[in-house]
């Protein structure tokens, strides 16, 4: 606690706005709690009120608790009465009604935000769409398209530890808002800084508030059953598969299971202490599919059951993590090895049954594995690259059905543990990449192989590709946040030459939207949306990015190398991570001690 007399430095931005929460019609015990920070802690209230949370890569996200940074009652009605000044503002017949739907998922008030949202969206005269019970994120995004909605709410912080919670805007495509809806909404809810400017309805029983029970489910299990690769196998020798599933606390309780089973997989076991949906996810430290320690209790029960696999999916469910059983060891799949098992395989059984379309495309962020282009080639399958956020791959799939000729979208992802298979939904679904995977474990296991086997496989075809990152934590501070901006501005600034004696061939700025090759010094322009993100290509073809995540306070160092020759696959893997871990830990010596 600080020292009562110690000077308060506020800027006017934050100034500002505990000013206006101060004077304003907000609660007694919430100016109380201010009035207190003012003199015992003045740097936290900094933190709460220094800017206004925005739309970043998985939109609003931050701690719980008040301020104008951070999600609360206030925060939430806000961005809600925004969403609907700006739909107000389109350019629509006057007598056209508009409905949004609204998710949620299991994180600590959650239920409460929903409802809020729901009573304001109501208070507007537009119809809404409350599901009755949490829900995945991804089920959200399909409801928003099968209502034929405007736009759709999701409140969750998906991964992020138990502090947080958000508030993802969908449109009308199912998609993640971008540019410019996104910016739109924003300027509008900025501009909501009283409390007397939202309108709201008293209570959710209000007559345009419908709650969504079944119907939605029942519809989105029926779409994602067209999407099987091997129907006919799956239903026949799905029941030689044993599966161990984990919710880690969160949604994908409530669908993952149905999905799973109505693709012919029913041998689940559950790991029955994350079984129950609990924002305080008491069983792990974070839960997160992407983070060994939240696999544990999954690895331990593959192992005593003797499973093939396991599946664990985020709080929101729109992220899947993939452990195997391998000559009796556990396997952990990384978020790009799960991609190119599952690109490879779509591929391969759309050109086996002839099914492939003209003009199919594959589409990745930057930072996923290059393994995936090159199964592409194999396939004459177009691969396309967007920045990272799943958003970018929605609105690529959005712009080619609205083109005469446009590429067919098949499979898309994310290095991160989101991928999407079909366009039911438009954003990362971890229930259908469930089954997904399921149906890849039991044709390997059909053929006497597992996961691992088929990812050797893509290695022997392709060569070794290995991944690491490194994530460099920051307070969830304005000192924190000031910290990542100073050291991606010094990585610029430094103009590498050489990364661990490795020479540097060209780099993508995508803060400038250039190209630029060291050798001939020759520029391109970027032709990707402008963000905070940085590209190296090195001589040996590895590739290195580096980034601020959009989700949490941390840069994210990611390094992606590869062994076209080796002499067997061990050998290559550990060429590989030595030369990932070297990198890795070189940038964060050189630019960000």
């Amino acid at each position: 606690m600080m020292n009562s007399k110690a000077p308060i430095d506020f800027d006017l931005e934050t100034k500002k706005n505990v000013d206006m929460w101060l004077k304003g019609p907000f609660d007694e015990e919430v100016k109380f709690q201010i009035r207190k920070l003012l003199t015992e802690d003045p740097k936290q209230l900094i933190d709460a009120f220094y800017t206004h949370l925005t739309f970043g890569t998985a939109g609003l996200r931050g701690l719980i608790g008040f301020g104008t940074n951070r999600i609360n009652f206030y925060t939430i009605r806000a961005a809600t009465q925004g969403l609907v000044n700006y739909i107000h503002k389109l350019p629509h017949e006057a007598d056209r009604k508009y409905s949004i739907c609204i998710g949620y998922d299991s994180r600590q008030n959650s239920r409460e935000f929903a409802e809020e949202a729901a009573k304001v969206l109501a208070g507007n005269q537009m119809s809404v769409y409350l599901f009755k019970e949490l829900r995945p994120t991804p089920l959200v995004s399909f409801a928003c398209r099968y209502k034929h909605c405007i736009a759709a709410i999701m409140i969750t912080a998906s991964h992020n530890p138990p502090a947080y919670n958000g508030y993802k805007v969908y449109w009308a495509d199912g998609g993640q808002i971008v540019p410019p809806h996104d910016l739109g909404i924003i300027a509008e809810v900025v501009k909501v800084n009283d409390p007397t400017m939202v309108k709201s309805a008293s209570s959710v029983s209000h007559p345009l508030i419908h709650q969504v029970e079944n119907e939605i489910d029942d519809a989105y299990l029926q779409a994602i059953a067209t999407l099987q690769n091997y129907p006919e196998m799956n239903r026949k020798e799905g029941d030689r598969l044993k599966i161990v599933y984990t919710n880690l606390h969160g949604t994908g309780i409530t669908l993952v299971p149905k999905a799973l089973e109505a693709w012919g997989f029913s041998k689940i076991h559950f790991v029955e202490p994350q079984i129950i949906p609990d924002g305080r996810f008491p069983t792990v430290k974070s839960p997160d599919p992407e983070e060994p320690a939240a696999l544990k209790m999954g690895i331990d029960l593959l192992l005593e059951t003797k499973s093939d696999l396991l599946i664990a999916t985020d709080p929101d469910a729109d992220r899947m993590g993939v452990v195997i059983r391998h000559l009796n060891q556990p396997v952990i799949l990384n978020g790009n090895q799960i991609f190119a098992i599952c690109a490879a395989h779509i591929c391969a059984a759309l050109s086996a049954q002839k099914r492939f379309p003209k003009q199919a495309a594959i589409i990745k962020t930057i930072g996923t594995t290059e393994l995936v282009q090159d199964i592409c080639r194999t396939y004459h399958c177009s691969c396309f690259n967007v920045l990272p956020g799943f958003k970018y791959i929605a609105q690529k799939i959005h712009e080619w059905e609205t083109l005469p000729n446009g590429y067919q979208y098949i499979f898309g992802g994310e290095e991160s543990n989101g991928y999407l298979l079909g366009t039911f939904a438009r954003d990362k679904d971890g229930v259908v990449s469930s089954a997904l995977i399921s149906e890849i474990a039991l044709q390997s296991k059909l053929e006497g192989k597992t996961l691992a086997d088929k990812l050797f496989d893509l290695y022997n075809q392709y060569g070794v590709y290995q991944e690491k990152l490194l994530s460099l934590h920051f307070a969830e501070t304005k000192e924190g946040k000031e910290q990542m901006s100073a050291g991606m501005r010094l990585l610029r600034e430094a103009r590498l030459h050489h990364i661990n004696g490795i020479p540097v061939v060209s780099v993508e700025d995508f803060l400038v939207s250039t190209k630029y090759w060291l050798g001939s010094n020759k520029t391109e322009l970027l032709l990707l949306p402008v963000s905070d993100v940085l590209l190296y290509w090195l001589e040996d073809g590895t590739k290195v990015m580096i980034r601020p995540s959009g989700t949490e306070p941390k840069i994210k160092l990611y390094c992606s190398a590869v062994e076209k020759k080796f002499a067997n696959i061990p050998d290559g893997i550990a060429s590989c991570m030595r030369r990932c871990e070297s990198i890795l830990q070189f940038l964060k010596q050189q630019c960000f001690s």
